[in-house]
């Protein structure tokens, strides 16, 4: 539910900001490495405001909220209101989510990579998961690096392409990740849990077929 209420109100304040941040889209960025800065110097800050961050960048609420919104501009024809109002301003809203998962994953990267380099074990879950998040590591520098118009700008326009197309499988191996994350304890009785997974199910399952959707209407024009 948390979830839910953060994506909300990350998409108000995307559809608030665009102006700005279609303006300033360097002050928005250093924000967020601000962020992560914070974020990784837990123990100079403040209870209440580590709390927040635990919950918006260590459980990865505020990026994957970014990344939602980011998958859902895709789905709005070019020519409807909130399509041509935040289309211009989707590479941006990436770079911004891309800043902030960087954050998330140094945290738990640091966490299991010793543990797997000193030859310690994972469970079957637990290791699966960490394996597709080395994957969506990869996938996110990708996509990252060749949202900012300098990268852009430097690539052949197939080959850009072709690199953005990666966010599809991207998109899908996060809500993996997520389910093998949760999944244990929903099983087991968690209610969050299990309405963590409700929830992520919704917005996952709803994008994927409104995009279905939208493919089968482009094909027809």
């Amino acid at each position: 539910m948390t979830f839910a209420i953060v994506l909300v109100i990350t998409a108000a304040a995307s559809l608030l900001l665009r102006n700005p941040l279609r303006k300033w889209p360097w002050l928005f960025y250093v924000l967020a490495v601000a962020v992560d800065v914070l974020f990784l110097a837990e123990s100079f800050m403040p209870r209440s405001v580590w709390s927040l961050l635990l919950t918006l960048v260590q459980k990865c609420m505020l990026p994957l909220a970014l990344f939602a919104v980011v998958m859902f501009i895709g789905v709005f024809a070019r020519d409807s209101k909130v399509g041509s109002w935040l289309r211009p301003v989707r590479a941006e809203l990436s770079i911004i989510a891309w800043i902030l998962s960087l954050g998330h994953m140094t945290v738990y990267l640091m966490s299991y990579v010793p543990r797997v380099l000193a030859g310690g074990s994972l469970g079957g879950n637990v290791a699966l998961s960490f394996v597709v998040a080395l994957v969506l590591f990869a996938l996110l520098l990708m996509l990252g690096i060749t949202s900012f118009n300098g990268v852009k700008k430097r690539m052949k326009a197939d080959s850009w392409k072709r690199v953005q197309l990666l966010a599809y499988p991207f998109f899908g191996l996060i809500y993996v990740h997520v389910l093998l994350m949760l999944l244990p304890s929903a099983l087991h009785g968690g209610v969050a849990a299990q309405v963590s997974v409700a929830v992520y199910t919704m917005v996952f399952g709803t994008y994927a077929v409104l995009r279905v959707v939208r493919a089968v209407r482009d094909r027809k024009i």
